[in-house]
This record gives structure tokens, sequence and C-alpha cells, in this order.
């Protein structure tokens, strides 16, 4: 494969336990996964998108919403505790055995993240394209900093992060004086093959990508679809705001 070749994946398994059916369940009309599917589809510097499900059910929406399944994805990389490591090596080992297709990078586009626009997708590839990055990963500023954070052992507090920063001024330090914390927004990641194939999902040379944190609501709670409903109103009512400007 030549360099700089994009796969998307959209890891998307059918036991969802707090959401039964999850990436099923309707956001604006239409199922979760289609969102992220149409977002991929939309994206021009992905070469290549494909959804990995061990649910027959999910491969058959994906597929009516343009994605490709080329694999069911087996039970054991399916389950509760499953990380994303050996599902995305499973995917490239899968297509290198049957395809002899290797990318340069591997797409990390989570279906729990709906509100990814396909610039973003396009930002996050380019910017690996050009940093030589191991992984360039999506992130925020977050405002609940870990030292504000505490620890609980045997019923007493103590700090989260015990630092010199914290022995000098406890746990009200003021924002300024505070290095910045940044929260794995989740939207858009990218990792190198090689990176996967020696075990990790970030390797060494990790860069950043920042974005808003508003429309990174993550689904998983019925709690969470509800409030994804109204960031959803928003934002298209932002968009035509925008398109009668």
């Amino acid at each position: 494969m030549a360099d700089g070749v994009a796969l998307g994946i959209i890891p998307a398994r059918g036991g969802s336990k707090t959401v039964p059916r999850k990436n099923l369940k309707l956001l604006g009309g239409k199922p979760l996964i289609a969102w992220s599917i149409e977002a991929a589809r939309a994206a021009r510097e992905l070469d290549r998108c494909i959804v990995s499900t061990d649910d027959e059910e999910i491969a058959a929406v994906a597929r009516e919403h343009g994605a490709e399944v080329p694999f069911l994805r087996p039970p054991e990389y399916a389950r509760d505790d499953t990380p994303d490591l050996p599902v995305f090596q499973h995917a490239l080992g899968w297509l290198a055995e049957h395809q002899r297709y290797r990318p340069a990078m591997v797409v990390h586009l989570r279906p729990t993240l709906p509100f990814r626009e396909p610039r973003q997708i396009d930002e996050v590839i380019r910017a690996m394209r050009e940093t030589g990055a191991d992984c360039v990963k999506s992130v925020y500023l977050e405002e609940h900093h870990p030292h504000k954070m505490w620890r609980m052992r045997d019923g007493r507090l103590g700090p989260y992060e015990d630092t010199p920063l914290w022995r000098a001024v406890g746990a009200d330090c003021p924002r300024q004086i505070r290095e910045p914390a940044w929260w794995s927004a989740g939207l858009v990641d990218a990792i190198r093959r090689q990176v996967i194939e020696r075990g990790s999902t970030v390797g060494t040379v990790v860069v950043p990508y920042v974005v808003d944190p508003e429309p990174c609501v993550d689904l998983d709670t019925e709690h969470d679809f509800v409030i994804a409903e109204v960031v959803l109103g928003l934002l298209r009512r932002t968009e035509e705001g925008a398109g009668r400007t």
C-alpha cells in the first residue's frame, strides 16, 4: 500500500448493556451508526472505511447506509471489556490476509460520538501525514483539573496527584498557575499501522488535534441520547442561521 493510505474503522459491537442495541438506536431520525458512516463517506482524505461488528443486524444497517462490512468480528473481540487494540489488530490482520490490504494508518471513528465533521477527519489525516507522528489524538481543554481531584483509601482522602504544586498550595490552586489538562475527546483519532502491530494505540509521538468540547457528546446512557438530541437541535439551528447570512 502507498504511504499515507488511511483506513477508517467504525467499531460497533452488538452487546451494549447500558443502552441495548445502542448503535442502532435512532438519533435525529436515523440509526446512531449512520452518523459516523455519513461523515466517513464525506471525508476526502479517507481512502476506505469499514465497520467492524459482531452483529448481523448492525452489519446490514451499516451496509444500507453505504458502509463496507467485509467480515463479522469474532465474539472474543466483542466482549464488554474488549479494548480497542485487539479490534484494530483483528481488522488489519483480516484485511492483510484476505485482501492483501495494508494501510498506513487507522482512523478511529467511534459510533458513540456522532457529531464529527468530515473536515475534522480530513484534518487529522493530514496531520498524520505532515507530522509523521505515531498518533494524532483529538483533545479539548478540561475544566475539571486533576489537581482538584481526590483519591480515597481506607476511608480517607488524599490528593489524586501528589505534586510539588499541590504540597505547596493545596487543592484550591488558582487556575492561572495550573498546567492545563487536556481530555481525550475520542472524536477522531489516527494511529499508524506499525504502532498497532507493535501492540499500542498511541505509540510514542502523539500530536494533539484540538476540538470544541460542545459537540463531543459520547453516548453511553439514555440520558446521553436526550442531551444529544438537544445538541443536534442547536447544531441545526446554527447551520440554518449561517445559511441565511
